[in-house]
């Protein structure tokens, strides 16, 4: 009877150990998914005119003026996972710690953007406009393929890495906390431009 008892306790103790790795700070159940796929509209309110829609297992938008994905929570110290596809001359990109979540913009918020043929190239695609510049000739390109956009805000600081390679990094105070938002944008001189897919987006508070 003693031996059964031990043999449980034992078992009791490693089970422990194991839940106690799968709850660490670093495992994936810390990340809260607001896109999976096609799903996951219903966590964002709309801003905008922008045709989006669940197709083709993503989140896809292609027409209209412009719009935005606006998450119904805000955030101050965070991480950002997101997939995306883009085409050449889509014109999109994360919009950061919005001060006004009904009309977001790089003068309110923090713009990671998404845009290989930005007029302005210093700010195309791994910048943040008007924050943190990219190398030009742009080095940085995420047209006719799928991508992953990392992002993590700790205070003033805010880095982002494009498919594994961190871009910017910048230290800036101006804006504290807010929603994010996922845009589509037209294209250049207003002309509709290419469509924006968004497989995964994840967001884990820091």
């Amino acid at each position: 009877m003693q031996r059964r008892t031990t043999l449980t306790t034992l078992a009791c103790a490693a089970a422990a150990v194991a839940l106690a790795g799968c709850a660490s700070p670093g495992a994936d159940a810390s990340w809260m998914t607001l896109i999976d796929g096609d799903k996951g509209l219903e966590n964002f309110n709309r801003i905008g005119d922008a045709n989006w829609r669940a197709e083709g297992g993503a989140i896809v938008a292609d027409q209209g003026k412009g719009g935005f994905l606006v998450t119904k929570a805000s955030y101050k110290d965070f991480a950002i996972r997101a997939e995306f596809w883009a085409a050449t001359d889509t014109n999109s990109g994360i919009f950061m710690r919005a001060s006004d979540p009904n009309k977001i913009g790089a003068d309110s918020s923090y713009e990671v953007n998404i845009w290989d043929i930005r007029p302005d190239p210093k700010y195309g695609t791994g910048g943040i406009v008007d924050f943190a510049a990219v190398p030009v000739p742009p080095v940085f390109k995420a047209g006719g393929k799928w991508n992953t956009y990392e992002i993590e805000a700790r205070g003033a600081e805010v880095t982002v890495k494009l498919n594994g390679q961190q871009t910017v990094k910048m230290n800036n105070g101006k804006f504290a906390s807010g929603p994010f938002a996922l845009q589509y944008g037209p294209g250049v001189q207003g002309v509709t431009g290419g469509p924006i897919k968004w497989r995964k987006v994840q967001v884990k508070a820091l």
